[in-house]
């Protein structure tokens, strides 16, 4: 009986708790059929083992493949990382159910494995819940608000005048359309390689250009040249319009079309298994070598909230080879550190939250934010994001607009009340509409002074056939040109005739009156209202700006355009003024007004 008694306990150990062969052989041993016994216990105990080895093994490879493939980053501050363990124990618990055969709820509610699972999971849910609550701008408005502090700055000052060879006059569709074209020439390319969409604009030697990498045209092309790689890449100069194929000694290895561990976001994951990489840009160096630009996030806020960059990893095209950053310490020569969309995110932050999370939804007190669209300007060597800033009342005017540095983050904020970029977008396609042009997004630049909208006019092809310049203040004042010397030889005689726009602050040249008020009339040209002023000849004091100047005859006229001058609303005939103007063939075009005091 006892010898029986030690056979079934062997069996039933090794069957539902399993042990080592050691142990089995030695209960085994005093079985009374000792060879019999053995090799049973084994086998059951084998089978055991292998079913166990067989279940670890699927779920380490579902583990593996989930994570080859979404890539999430080993940080608590990534939200794919949390889906991961979330993933991860549900997939423990189902293996487990299946080994169990569990079959009901009253054994899925009687199991301590099971039920200690689901609440695991529920504890994940719990943190990750209370993680983004905790960091989202309801509890954080202020220190959201304060992620980016802009600086007021003056636009004339910052923004100088630039010479035709430095405006860049492609936007991103139009550089797709020439890149598809230089492609489309090369013959021994075109069947294996496509250009890739990203086009990146950077500073290249001083000039404004976009490039982009060739990529593999589908999958067997990738079969057939994955061994050599990527010979080429294109380069756009945005001012001049030529296009390059730029043939590479060391093709591109390394690249988004990759399928495998050459794919730069898998190559990236691997040796950087913490970092959370943003937007990635390519980009060349100075000696034209291309690299990928690899922005790593920053959470200043809790968990997940108050993204920014913390530091940016270097990764050259054709090697491999990385090389880390702080983001402060960043190469001169990249020009893309910050994504433009988390730019506008953080001002946007800025803007709305001043007076806290609920006004922004509410009241909207003092709320601002920037408009629909943005585009980029070349200024100190690096690329700065430039969009317009408007309240959120729904109106079509903007109250200024900002520049936000992609390398350092720096933001420049610039008061300027004038129309939004789609208001003048439409400008300029009324003046060409019998052609049906489709306007571009607009480009701000500094003409005579004065914040102007660059606007290129696009055919149905989506080739650029024409320019327009409009006047962010007035965008009635549009000028059209098949140049870009044409059209600001248009726009200049525009403001000219408007009023003198485009000598505004130019008192060097400025001749000076003072007198009393004769005659005082408002009228209204393109919408916006000008007074026009006379003096009474007694007690009249001209000046000249120096002498020698031309002696000014006959009774003068003075354009004063409220835009520029709103005080002067305020003044009657009889009031003394005092101007400081330009000589006009009509009219005379003030510059500014001095102290003046009314009778």
């Amino acid at each position: 009986f006892l010898k029986e008694s030690l056979v079934k306990f062997g069996h039933l150990y090794v069957t539902f708790i399993g042990t080592c062969p050691r142990i089995v052989e030695t209960v085994c041993q005093a079985c009374y059929n000792e060879e019999q016994s053995r090799k049973i216990c084994l086998e059951r105990y084998g089978k055991t083992m292998k079913k166990k080895i067989a279940a670890g093994l699927t779920l380490l490879v579902l583990a593996f493949l989930y994570y080859y493939v979404t890539l999430p980053a080993v940080n608590i501050h990534e939200s794919g990382f949390w889906f991961f363990l979330g993933a991860l124990v549900v997939a423990v618990l189902v293996l487990y159910g299946f080994k169990k055969r569990i079959s009901s709820v009253q054994e899925l509610r009687t199991n301590k494995v099971l039920k200690g699972g689901i609440f695991v999971i529920l504890a994940i849910a719990v943190v990750y819940g209370a993680g983004a609550l905790l960091s989202s701008p309801i509890i954080n408005a202020k220190k959201y608000q304060k992620l980016v502090t802009p600086e007021e700055r003056d636009f004339a000052e910052d923004i100088k005048e630039i010479s035709y060879d430095q405006i860049p006059l492609l936007d991103k569709e139009s550089a797709e359309l020439l890149g598809n074209r230089k492609m489309g020439s090369m013959v021994d390319m075109v069947s294996q390689f496509e250009v890739s969409s990203l086009y990146s604009q950077i500073n290249y030697q001083g000039q404004p250009y976009r490039v982009s990498p060739l990529v593999y045209a589908n999958g067997i092309k990738w079969l057939t040249n994955q061994k050599e790689g990527i010979p080429a890449y294109i380069r756009i100069d945005m001012a001049t319009q030529d296009t390059e194929l730029v043939k590479l000694d060391k093709p591109i290895k390394y690249s988004e079309s990759e399928y495998f561990n050459r794919n730069i976001y898998r190559h990236l994951r691997f040796q950087y298994p913490t970092y959370m990489f943003d937007q990635l840009s390519f980009e060349i160096d100075d000696d034209g070598t291309p690299y990928w630009i690899c922005p790593v996030k920053k959470f200043n806020i809790g968990l997940f909230g108050g993204q920014t960059i913390g530091k940016v990893i270097l990764c050259n095209a054709q090697t491999g080879e990385t090389t880390e950053y702080k983001i402060e310490d960043c190469p001169q020569w990249v020009d893309r550190a910050y994504p433009s969309d988390l730019l506008l995110e953080l001002y946007n932050y800025h803007g709305m939250l001043k007076n806290g999370f609920f006004n922004s939804i509410l009241g909207q007190k003092g709320c601002l934010k920037t408009t629909d669209g943005f585009n980029y300007l070349a200024l100190e060597d690096d690329v700065w994001v430039y969009t317009g800033v408007t309240s959120v009342s729904g109106d079509k005017s903007n109250v200024g607009f900002v520049l936000m540095n992609q390398r350092t983050m720096e933001t420049r904020y610039y008061v300027c009340d004038g129309a939004q970029e789609r208001s003048a977008m439409d400008s300029a396609e009324g003046q060409v509409q019998n052609l049906k042009y489709e306007a571009a997004f607009p480009l701000l630049l500094n003409i005579s002074d004065q914040p102007t909208y660059f606007i290129a006019l696009k055919d149905g092809a989506g080739l650029v056939k024409k320019y327009a310049m409009v006047n962010v203040q007035k965008y009635q004042t549009v000028a059209i040109g098949d140049t870009v010397e044409e059209c600001e030889k248009n726009y200049e005689k525009l403001l000219e005739a408007d009023g003198g726009e485009s000598t505004k602050g130019k008192t060097e040249e400025a001749y000076k009156v003072t007198g009393k008020i004769e005659k005082i009339a408002q009228a209204v040209l393109d919408g916006n209202s000008h007074f026009y002023v006379t003096f009474d000849d007694t007690d009249l004091v001209l000046t000249p700006p120096e002498e020698g100047a031309q002696k000014l005859e006959g009774t003068l006229i003075f354009d004063i355009p409220v835009t520029e001058f709103p005080e002067v609303i305020a003044y009657n005939p009889g009031d003394t003024l005092s101007l400081s103007f330009l000589p006009g063939n009509t009219v005379c075009s003030v510059v500014s007004m001095g102290e003046e005091e009314q009778e």
